[in-house]
């Protein structure tokens, strides 16, 4: 899949919920270096209270993100995307003392309709490491959290 394949239909609306992930360059696992996931979370949190995002749920697995949030007003969604990759990848590379592409280029994304359960979207996603066989219980993956609990 091509960059402008993903640009494709991408419709930036705000106050709208949208499930964005986003994969490492080459799928290289930088975040089981947990200081390295707690980088992007910090940024993550960062757009949250710049109130660009409304994040709802997240789970930072090995080599990708999946983050449901609310979009904000004061920038569209490839923008706060854009934000996100570069002030997390200064920050995973500071970490790592390098200077590499952490993030692939682009990201998928999917605009929630309202008939889609948001709560059961958000089990999904802090489920991820349970069915990638990391934990044996959610809980006990580090790198996640949901606005629910």
């Amino acid at each position: 899949m091509t960059r402008d394949s993903l640009l494709t239909g991408r419709v930036s609306l705000p106050h709208h919920a949208y499930l964005v992930t986003i994969a490492t360059n080459g799928r290289t696992a930088h975040f089981r270096d947990f200081a390295c996931g707690q980088a992007v979370v910090r940024e993550m949190r960062r757009l949250h209270e710049e109130n660009i995002v409304g994040s709802m749920a997240w789970v930072l697995m090995p080599d990708h993100l999946h983050w449901l949030f609310q979009l904000g007003d004061s920038m569209a969604l490839s923008e706060a995307i854009r934000r996100f990759k570069g002030r997390s990848a200064r920050a995973v590379n500071r970490r790592l003392q390098r200077a590499e592409a952490v993030w692939q280029r682009g990201f998928h994304d999917h605009g929630l309709r309202k008939e889609e359960d948001v709560q059961e979207i958000a089990r999904y996603i802090v489920a991820n490491p349970l069915r990638a066989g990391l934990v044996r219980r959610v809980g006990d993956y580090p790198l996640w959290d949901a606005v629910w609990l």
